[in-house]
């Protein structure tokens, strides 16, 4: 049976995630070298504040940093609440103004593991020939995307937008360890590549200007081109809080632009 990680082995994991010598970190946490090392070996016990202090240096995911209270024998410091939480309920309110008001653009909401919590008005006109099993809940977003049966087949540029993907999901792992993340990484690569996508250049003909890679959707209208932002809240105290975050995908030319705010004004006709 492997034996039990106590907190010396998740602080030195955690310090060797983030490449930083036992000195640095030290430095960083303005404790001595030899302090750091005891902690590390199990010689000395660390307070509750100094899991709370080192985990901030460290930059800890919330949820790992109560992993680390609770083996260091201390009570979690964060709570975790469902969305639909009375207490979230003006979190759950400034989500929902953000995405309609992105409108007449695509955003979404999803959670730490890219699951879609909630998405705009805009998301469900993308979706079209989608099979349906990938639209049922819980919905991955990266599933989504790069499933042959998902969007794979109509993103135009799919060797880069694929890459970009996937380069964002090395460093969510690299950042959080994360068990689930790391299977999907699996998963997404096992995913068969369309024989056009597989020279991994842009096949757009389009320039941006090296500043943004774009995600262009064959639709119906044409091709829509997008780019994203993502945005994630400020101090958050509450572990599912810290694990929201909202990618918001705006129009990266004036054909797309003017294709949904003609649809969008269309629809308020109709309204």
């Amino acid at each position: 049976m492997a034996p039990v990680p106590t907190i010396g082995d998740h602080l030195r994991e955690w310090r060797q995630r983030r490449r930083m010598s036992q000195l640095a970190l030290a430095c960083e946490a303005d404790i001595s070298t030899r302090h750091l090392s005891f902690l590390e070996t199990g010689r000395s016990a660390p307070s509750r504040d100094m899991v709370l202090h080192l985990a901030e240096r460290l930059d800890i995911p919330l949820r790992e940093r109560n992993v680390l209270l609770v083996t260091a024998g201390y009570a979690p410091a964060y709570s975790e609440r469902s969305l639909d939480d009375p207490a979230l309920t003006s979190v759950r309110k400034a989500v929902e103004l953000v995405l309609a008001g992105h409108e007449p653009y695509p955003a979404v909401a999803i959670d730490r593991h890219w699951t879609l919590v909630v998405s705009n008005n805009a998301v469900s006109p993308l979706l079209a020939g989608v099979d349906p099993a990938l639209l049922q809940a819980p919905v991955n977003v990266l599933r989504l995307s790069l499933h042959p049966q998902g969007l794979a087949p109509r993103i135009a540029n799919l060797a880069e937008w694929r890459a970009h993907l996937v380069e964002r999901l090395r460093r969510q792992i690299e950042v959080s360890g994360d068990s689930v993340l790391m299977r999907l990484m699996d998963e997404l690569r096992d995913y068969p590549v369309p024989h056009s996508a597989r020279s991994g250049r842009p096949m757009t003909g389009v320039d941006y200007g090296a500043v943004i890679v774009p995600f262009r959707l064959v639709t119906e209208a044409g091709i829509l081109s997008f780019f994203s932002t993502t945005t994630v809240f400020g101090t958050p105290v509450d572990v599912t809080v810290s694990e929201l975050a909202l990618e918001s995908f705006f129009p990266a030319d004036q054909a797309t632009a003017q294709l949904l705010g003609r649809g969008a004004r269309g629809a308020a006709g109709r309204a």
